[in-house]
């Protein structure tokens, strides 16, 4: 049975890992689990717990910052920022369960990431353990401070490889006062992407804007608008415009929201295997295509505004892999990057995570591995630099 640590605080989460580097034993870093799928999970001698790191550290309204422990519920943060009138503008996936250290190691985006920046641009300082034991701070607790290089970002995608996230602190915004939500259905993906790149091309800046399709369906295109009236109502008239240039009707949906958080949890459903690309915007629609043609093709989910897509395909193995080794190279092709975000037990050993991986960012990122985690100790094999 796997050792559990389970730290109450930075300095006992520094000795666990110090102990842990001096032994030469491998660490697991978990929150809520809600991200295990993630990468290559190889064999390891002990599980370091975050929950116990659990709370609100600081949260100054005037200055739009909060501090939180890496173990901290989002759902909690969220409830304590809107008793202020605020919000953290991220929307990640498997959001009332995950934690706020598991965000950022994951790189937690959903679709609000266009309009208001993803983990990355609203990540300010953290609090982080290394490999060693070694206690890191960078950043700070207000949005103006520039001191020390902005080594936290390096944490962001990190998959706990490169440290224990134990504190993080974030820029948030007062809560819009209106948002309101639209959807439209079109025959074809190539016309539900007509129509959201229309609205791209326009000044204005929904908070989310997501196509969604299935084999044989329709393809739904949702719009989330926030901010004060005027302005939401005018997106949403575009988006009615822009539904209507391509044969399409917009109806008012006020239950957007909840559809987007499913389709954002789409990786998160344990059937099938979901293949993540990231896009240029007008290479969507010809990736849509390709996709819907494969064999074993189940499910279409694209953020319209950034290019990052996901394919879900269900059938036998050889079926899936076959329609996987596509995809990746059909991200390659139109100058995308692809990985496999989820795959069944059963094509573990057959289907890596990271597909190929470019060799200059590998080297970059085992000379990050190197200093940041000597030993190896932290989610050894869990990223594509090992």
């Amino acid at each position: 049975m796997t050792d559990r640590i389970r730290p109450a605080d930075a300095a006992a989460c520094a000795r666990a890992v110090a102990e842990s580097a001096a032994a030469s034993l491998s660490l697991r870093i978990r929150g809520a689990g809600t991200k295990d799928y993630l990468g290559e999970v190889l064999p390891v001698d002990a599980v370091l717990d975050t929950t116990a790191l659990a709370g609100i550290v600081a949260h100054v309204p005037a200055d739009l910052t909060v501090t939180v422990a890496a173990g901290t519920r989002f759902a909690d943060v969220r409830s304590a920022l809107a008793r202020a009138g605020q919000f953290l503008p991220l929307d990640p996936p498997h959001a009332d369960a995950a934690t706020i250290g598991g965000i950022v190691a994951a790189d937690g985006n959903g679709f609000w990431r266009s309009r208001y920046g993803g983990v990355r641009d609203l990540l300010i300082g953290t609090t982080t353990v290394l490999g060693d034991g070694t206690v890191a701070r960078s950043g700070g607790r207000v949005v103006k401070n520039v001191a020390g290089y902005d080594l936290n970002k390096l944490f962001v995608g990190s998959l706990g490889t490169l440290g224990v996230l134990v504190e993080c602190t974030f820029k948030v915004l007062p809560r819009p006062p209106v948002s309101s939500g639209a959807h439209a259905q079109f025959a074809r993906s190539a016309e539900a992407f007509a129509a959201a790149d229309a609205i791209v091309r326009t000044s204005a800046r929904p908070a989310a804007l997501a196509i969604s399709g299935g084999p044989g369906g329709a393809w739904e295109l949702l719009l989330q608008a926030d901010g004060d009236a005027a302005p939401v109502e005018r997106t949403l008239e575009l988006f009615s415009r822009s539904a209507r240039a391509h044969g399409a009707s917009a109806q008012r949906h006020e239950g957007v929201p909840a559809v987007l958080a499913t389709l954002n949890d789409v990786s998160a459903r344990g059937d099938g295997t979901v293949v993540r690309a990231a896009l240029p915007l007008a290479a969507q629609p010809a990736f849509a295509s390709s996709a819907a043609r494969l064999e074993g093709f189940t499910q279409f989910v694209a953020d319209a505004a950034s290019g990052i897509v996901r394919v879900v395909l269900r059938a036998d193995d050889a079926v899936v892999l076959g329609g996987a080794d596509a995809l990746l190279a059909a991200a390659r092709v139109c100058g995308g990057s692809a990985r496999i975000e989820r795959r069944p037990e059963s094509l573990r050993a057959r289907l890596r995570a990271w597909g190929d991986a470019e060799p200059a960012g590998l080297f970059l990122m085992r000379r990050l591995k190197e200093a940041f985690d000597p030993r190896g100790i932290l989610e050894p094999g869990r990223s594509a630099a090992g």
